[in-house]
């Protein structure tokens, strides 16, 4: 229902604000500011998104939880996907979600949402059953000798 809402909602919103800034600056100017924001939010996005992998790659090398920064590099994308959608509303979401300490409210946000049961990163410890392993096999024995074609090998 909510996302219903959103496809809803946001269309309208946009709309809304694209009649109202065009009616006080005009059509060109208007237009200018949706190519400049698209232009800039790329640009922030490149460097936010290295950031972010850099992240990422150092808490897999250090064994650290790794939701963080997944969730950062998430909420990445998502706002370059918002500041390539031409808009005002949609440009102010993904700008928001490019500054750091509103990701981390969100990401605290959705931490309390969301309980983790089990996490486990690295080697688990050897098992009791570990040393089996379930296969089929064919014996593929030749029947006759290959230097002596003649003799059977049974």
């Amino acid at each position: 229902m909510w996302l219903f809402l959103a496809f809803l909602a946001v269309p309208l919103i946009e709309i809304a604000l694209f009649i109202q800034v065009g009616g006080l600056i005009g059509l060109w100017p208007t237009l200018a500011i949706v190519v400049l924001t698209a232009v800039i939010g790329t640009s922030l996005l490149r460097k936010q998104g290295a950031a972010a992998m850099s992240n990422l790659r150092r808490s897999f090398s250090d064994l650290d939880d790794p939701s963080e920064p997944l969730a950062h590099g998430a909420m990445i994308l998502f706002a370059g996907a918002l500041l390539l959608t031409p808009g005002f509303f949609t440009d102010g979401l993904g700008f928001a979600l490019l500054m750091p300490p509103v990701r981390r409210w969100v990401f605290r946000q959705i931490r309390q949402r969301v309980h983790v049961q089990h996490f486990e990163m690295g080697r688990r410890p050897p098992t009791a059953r570990d040393d089996v392993v379930e296969t089929e096999y064919e014996d593929v024995t030749p029947d006759r000798d290959t230097q002596n074609p003649n003799r059977r090998l049974h």
